[in-house]
C-alpha cells in the first residue's frame, strides 16, 4: 500500500536503496583514507621537528665545547705572552742598567729587527703590536689653532713641544693647506692611515725617529712656502717631495751604512753594499703603501703611479751622505742657467731640497737644535762602541774617545751646511733669512764653545 502511495515501485526502491549504501561506504573508505594521511603526516612532522631538535643540540653542543677549547688555548697564549713579555722586561732592565738610554721617540717601533740590533721596549711593543693594531680615531682629537699653523711655516717651530700624535696632525696639516690632497684625490681617512703606519715603523733610536721624520718634512713645509716652490714645481712634486721626506728614514736600525757594510749585515747582503739603508727606506715606504688602506696615490693612473714611485726612490736614495759632493757638484754646474723645463735639472733641484731638510738641525734657532746634536752623538756612540766590541773601523768623528761637540759641528757647518745652503742661496736669496742666519749664528756658537773647552784644559793641564 505504501508502495503504491509513494507511487514507487519495490524494485526501483530497493535499486535507490542499494545505491544509497554503496556511496555511503565510498565516503567512509575516504574519510579514513583522509584520516589515515593526516595521522601519518602528523607523525612526519613531528619526527622531522624531533630531528632538528636533536641536529640543533649536536650543534651547539659543538660550538660549545670548540669555545671552551679556544676560551683554554687563549688562556694559554696569554700566559706565554706574559712569560715573553717578562723576559724583555728583564732584557731591557740589564739593557738599561748597562747603558743609561732614554726613549726618545715614545713611539712604538717596527717590528722588522735584525739580528744584530736591540733596542729598549722595541721587542716588547712588537709583541704588543701583534695582538692590536692601532686605527685612527673615530673623531677629531686635535684642533689646530691658526698661531699653530703659521708657525708651522717657520724654522723657528719648535720640534719639542709635540708629542707623537700631534705631529701626525701637523703633518696632516701640511698636505691640506698645500692642496695636495684634492689635487691627487686622497680620501682623508687613507691619508690618516698612512701616516699613522709610517709613525709605527720609525724605531726607538735617539736620532733617527719619527721625529727627526717630522723635522725633516716640517723644514721642507718651511722651503715650500719661503722659497714659493709652489709657482716653480707642480702639485704633484710636492707632494712627492714632502711623503718623501715623511718616509726617508723608515725603520732605521740606528747604525748607519758603514756599519752595515763593515758588519756584512743582512741589509748591506739584500743591497750588494750599494746604499742599503737608503733602500730599504724606499722598500718600507712603498710596502706601507701597497696597503689599499694606506695608499695615499691610489686615484693615480698606473702609468702617474709608476712616476711617483720613480721620484721617491731617488729622492730617498739622495739622502745617502756618501753621494753629498757628487749631488752638490751636479747642482752647482745647473746654476747659472737653471731651467725649469728640464727633468734633470728640477730633479736635481729636489735631490737637493731633500737633501738640506734632511741635514738642517742646525738652521733652527740654538734652544732647538742643539738638543738633535746630542741625539746624533749618542747614536754615533752607541755605533762606535758596537764596532769596537765587534772589531770593525771606527770613524773619528763617532769616537766618544776622540770628538767634542763644538769640533764635530764646526766641520760639518764649516764643510757640509754652508756650501750647500750657500749653492741654495743662489737660486733661492729666501735662503738667508731661513737658514743662513741661524748656520753663521750656530757656527760662532760652536766655536766660541771650542775655545772655552780648549782654555779649561789648558789651565786643568798646567803645573800648580
Amino acid at each position: 500500500c505504501s508502495d503504491y502511495i509513494s507511487g514507487e515501485t519495490p524494485v526501483q526502491f530497493d535499486r535507490e536503496h542499494r545505491g544509497y549504501h554503496t556511496t555511503s561506504a565510498a565516503v567512509i573508505l575516504l574519510v579514513q583514507l583522509y584520516t589515515t594521511s593526516t595521522t601519518v603526516e602528523n607523525q612526519y612532522n613531528q619526527c622531522k621537528a624531533f630531528m632538528v631538535e636533536e641536529t640543533k643540540r649536536e650543534v651547539y653542543n659543538r660550538v660549545a665545547s670548540i669555545e671552551n677549547r679556544v676560551e683554554k688555548d687563549g688562556k694559554r697564549l696569554m700566559e706565554m705572552e706574559k712569560y715573553k713579555l717578562d723576559l724583555v722586561e728583564l732584557r731591557d732592565t740589564i739593557y738599561n742598567k748597562q747603558n743609561n738610554s732614554l726613549d726618545y721617540n715614545r713611539l712604538r717601533p717596527a717590528i722588522t729587527l735584525p739580528d744584530h740590533f736591540y733596542c729598549p721596549s722595541t721587542e716588547k711593543e712588537s709583541l704588543l703590536s701583534m695582538s692590536r693594531s692601532r686605527d685612527i680615531p673615530a673623531y677629531n682629537k686635535y684642533v689646530l689653532t691658526h698661531e699653530t699653523k703659521e708657525a708651522l711655516k717657520t724654522p723657528q717651530f719648535d720640534v719639542w713641544q709635540w708629542e707623537p700624535n700631534e705631529m701626525l696632525i701637523l703633518l696632516e696639516e701640511m698636505y691640506f693647506e698645500l692642496g695636495l690632497v684634492d689635487e691627487l684625490d686622497i680620501h682623508p681617512a687613507t691619508l690618516k692611515r698612512f701616516l699613522l703606519r709610517v709613525q709605527e715603523n720609525y724605531r726607538n733610536n735617539p736620532f733617527h725617529n719619527f721625529r727627526h721624520s717630522f723635522c725633516v718634512s716640517q723644514m721642507m713645509y718651511v722651503l715650500i712656502h719661503g722659497c714659493r716652490l709652489q709657482e716653480v714645481l707642480s702639485k704633484r712634486d710636492i707632494c712627492v717631495l714632502l711623503t718623501a721626506c715623511i718616509c726617508h728614514d723608515l725603520d732605521h736600525p740606528g747604525y748607519n751604512n758603514t756599519y752595515q757594510i763593515n758588519a756584512r749585515t743582512e741589509l748591506a747582503v739584500r743591497y750588494n753594499d750599494m746604499s742599503p739603508l737608503e733602500n730599504h727606506h724606499c722598500a718600507v715606504s712603498f710596502k706601507i703603501i701597497s696597503s689599499p688602506e694606506c695608499n695615499i696615490f691610489a686615484n693615480l693612473t698606473a702609468e702617474e703611479f709608476k712616476e711617483v714611485r720613480g721620484d721617491m726612490i731617488i729622492l730617498i736614495l739622495a739622502t745617502d751622505m756618501a753621494r753629498h759632493a757628487e749631488i752638490l757638484d751636479a747642482f752647482k754646474q745647473k746654476l747659472d742657467n737653471f731651467d725649469y723645463s728640464s727633468e734633470d735639472h728640477l730633479n736635481t733641484l729636489k735631490m737637493i731640497l731633500i737633501k738640506a731638510c734632511d741635514i738642517s738641525n742646525e738652521c733652527r734657532p740654538m734652544q732647538v737644535s742643539e738638543g738633535w746634536v746630542e741625539c746624533l752623538m749618542e747614536e754615533y756612540f752607541n755605533q762606535s762602541d758596537q764596532e769596537k766590541k765587534d772589531a770593525l773601523p771606527v770613524a773619528p768623528f763617532m769616537d766618544r774617545d776622540r770628538v767634542t761637540k763644538p769640533t764635530a759641528q764646526i766641520g760639518f757647518i764649516k764643510y757640509v751646511l754652508l756650501p750647500l745652503f750657500e749653492a741654495l742661496n743662489k737660486l733661492y736669496p729666501e735662503v738667508e733669512e731661513i737658514a743662513l742666519e741661524h748656520l753663521k749664528q750656530a757656527l760662532t756658537h760652536y766655536e766660541k764653545m771650542k775655545e772655552f773647552d780648549e782654555n779649561k784644559k789648558k789651565l786643568f793641564s798646567e803645573p800648580i
